[in-house]
């Protein structure tokens, strides 16, 4: 019995070894084929040379003479690959997209907080338009409540997800959690998990940042929802308050985007971690197009009794987003049936 518990374990040590040494020279292999400068030729025969090493060292594992060298060699790249990586730096200072081009930052004095740089473009297309920005005054004591606004474009599993904060009176300030893009510079999930994006906070009229999505996006086109959440006094003052502090922090210093750590769900769930009785993480939050459920059975959302799936329904605002333009108020035309 004893021999056969011995031999279980150093076959469970043995795999482990095994699944670590894949994991890390597919991480090794990513970090040098989508980060490391340079022409692509270099990049991908350092790839290949890490990977060769790996391959080695599996084949090799069953052999006790060779077996050490092997795996040495391979923790010694994957220790220069990692010592590397963590060199690299965000910054402020790049050839920005004009959509990105501005830092929001608030100046905050005990209730009243002045949001400078939000964003207020003007579109004719997704593509062509013409750039504002202006700086608003804000009375906490006003602060009446946080929507959830929920962008699909790929099936149910995968949504845009951002917060708009509503003050007495109609008036809205959205706040956009996205990668802040360099000039020629797409999106993708997998660069995203290599240092390649600073994490940018969209602070925006409703007119903009949602009006983009439901009036100018085609390829694909986008269904946009707004949910209001349950709660707000303290909580929701809490909540935006970090959000302020965030802006503040990312324009004295940035930080990267990660496409699992910090995403447009898990930088928000983080937010609300200022809260006591916040909702627990769930894989829900990571897969972004059923955060609105989540918090349905959550018991976070208004929902005026009705089942999730017709207050999903009628929380869509595309149609009415249309008919709203731009006009001063569409904050409030938006949301002129809700739940």
């Amino acid at each position: 019995m004893t021999r056969v518990l011995l031999w279980c374990t150093r076959t469970l040590a043995w795999a482990l070894l095994a699944v670590w040494v894949v994991a890390s020279a597919a991480w090794c292999v990513g970090a040098l084929v989508i980060a490391l400068p340079g022409s692509p030729g270099v990049r991908h025969a350092l790839a290949a040379a890490v990977a060769a090493v790996a391959l080695a060292a599996l084949i090799v594992m069953p052999w006790r003479r060779w077996r050490w060298r092997a795996l040495g060699t391979h923790g010694v790249l994957f220790a220069l690959v990692l010592g590397w990586y963590l060199q690299l730096e965000p910054s402020n200072d790049r050839d920005w997209v004009t959509e990105n081009a501005r830092l929001a930052h608030a100046t905050i004095d005990g209730n009243i907080v002045t949001v400078h740089n939000v964003r207020n473009f003007t579109y004719r297309s997704e593509n062509d338009f013409t750039p504002a920005y202006y700086d608003k005054k804000l009375d906490l004591s006003r602060l009446e409540g946080v929507d959830l606004v929920a962008s699909y474009w790929m099936g149910p599993a995968i949504a845009h997800i951002f917060l708009s904060f509503a003050f007495a009176g109609g008036d809205h300030l959205a706040v956009s959690i996205e990668t802040r893009k360099e000039k020629g510079e797409g999106y993708s999930t997998v660069n995203g998990f290599f240092r390649q994006y600073e994490l940018y906070y969209v602070v925006a009229d409703e007119r903009d940042v949602i009006g983009l999505r439901t009036n100018h996006r085609q390829d694909p086109p986008e269904q946009v929802y707004v949910f209001r959440l349950q709660g707000a006094g303290d909580g929701a003052r809490r909540v935006f308050l970090d959000y302020m502090e965030s802006l503040n922090a990312l324009k004295a210093n940035p930080e990267f985007y990660n496409s699992l750590t910090t995403n447009c769900t898990t930088t928000i769930w983080m937010h609300g971690l200022v809260n006591p009785g916040h909702v627990p993480f769930n894989w829900k939050i990571l897969a972004s197009g059923y955060v609105p459920e989540y918090l349905y059975e959550q018991g976070r959302l208004h929902t005026g009794g009705l089942p999730f799936a017709e207050l999903q329904r009628r929380s869509m605002v595309n149609e009415r987003a249309k008919q709203a333009g731009t006009a001063a108020d569409f904050a409030s035309r938006i949301r002129l049936n809700p739940p």
